[in-house]
């Protein structure tokens, strides 16, 4: 096969072409009216009623707080009775989720109240 000759691949994207009006015409994919590339509304009233499951999103912020900050004092109990460097590593990870689940928290209660 030359260079000059179709191969299976251009075939197919010349009836794309034909399929689509032809490079840049009116059927095009790339429109300027903002038809293929443009956000879109979805149908229906779902953005008016899309509620995010704050409530289960509070429970599992809840139970990782509870769980990390017991951890983060097991670890550190340890960490005192043996000296161990990873359990202090151990112990400050825990602290650190322990406060990423309360920051959670503090901002699904914001967005609770702005309902």
């Amino acid at each position: 096969m030359t260079a000059a000759s179709p191969g299976p691949d251009d075939d197919d994207r010349g009836r794309e072409h034909d399929h689509h009006g032809g490079e840049g015409g009116e059927g095009g994919e790339h429109r300027e009216d903002g038809g293929h590339g443009g956000r879109e509304e979805p149908p229906g009233n779902e953005p008016l009623t899309a509620r995010s499951a704050l409530g289960l999103r509070a429970v599992l912020s809840g139970i990782a707080l509870v769980a990390a900050a017991a951890a983060a004092i097991v670890f550190a109990i340890v960490a005192n009775h043996d000296g161990s460097g990873s359990a202090w590593g151990a112990a400050v990870v825990c602290v650190i989720v322990a406060a990423i689940a309360a920051t959670d928290l503090a901002v699904i209660a914001r967005r609770a109240r702005g309902r």
